[in-house]
Order: C-alpha cells, then structure tokens, then sequence
C-alpha cells in the first residue's frame, strides 16, 4: 500500500471515528443499482461520471428523448400531431440505432 492509500484510509478511519458517516441518507441500505447494461463495462465508470457532472453521452440524450415522446404520445389526441410526433420518435430509433452500430 502507498503513502497516498496510506493518508486515505487513515483520514476515513478519522472521520468514521468522529461519527461523520453516521446520518447519510443511504446508512445501512444496499445502494441503488443503476442500469447499464447496454454500456461496455470499460466505459461504464466514465459514463457514470459524466452523468453525475449533468452530461449524458449522446446515445443516453436520445434514449431519455425517445422515453419522453412516447409518454407524450399516450396523450396527444390530434392524429396530426400523434404523427409528427411518431416520426420524431423514429427518426431518433434511427438515430441512436446507428450510433450504437459505429
């Protein structure tokens, strides 16, 4: 173990001493599983990061889109407009599906 792993355990160990872990809002419970699967597990670690910074790789924008048109579909109630917005939803399926075959 280096002097740097050495400083952080031994600052955590501190801190645990001193009761600062104590009221964190996950204390005692499994942390939550957050699902990416689709994403290569050599990549899942930088896309978690940019992900808590509020970035998202293109492919998750155009997902998180196509989630959100099919949601307002089930609600539209002008044909025209359930049109337009089925073709935006395809034309992002489309989008996304040759992004993830690059």
């Amino acid at each position: 173990m280096d002097w740097l792993e050495r400083l952080a355990e031994e600052r955590i160990r501190e801190a645990m001493e001193r009761g600062e872990f104590d009221d964190l809002p996950l204390a005692g419970k499994p942390l939550p599983v957050e699902s990416n699967g689709f994403v290569p597990e050599d990549l899942r670690l930088a896309y978690k990061l940019l992900k808590d910074a509020g970035f998202l790789p293109p492919e998750m924008e155009l997902r998180k889109e196509i989630v959100s048109l099919k949601e307002l579909l089930s609600t539209v109630e002008d044909e025209g407009e359930r049109l337009k917005v089925r073709r935006r939803i395809d034309d992002l399926a489309l989008r996304l599906d040759l992004l993830l075959k690059r």
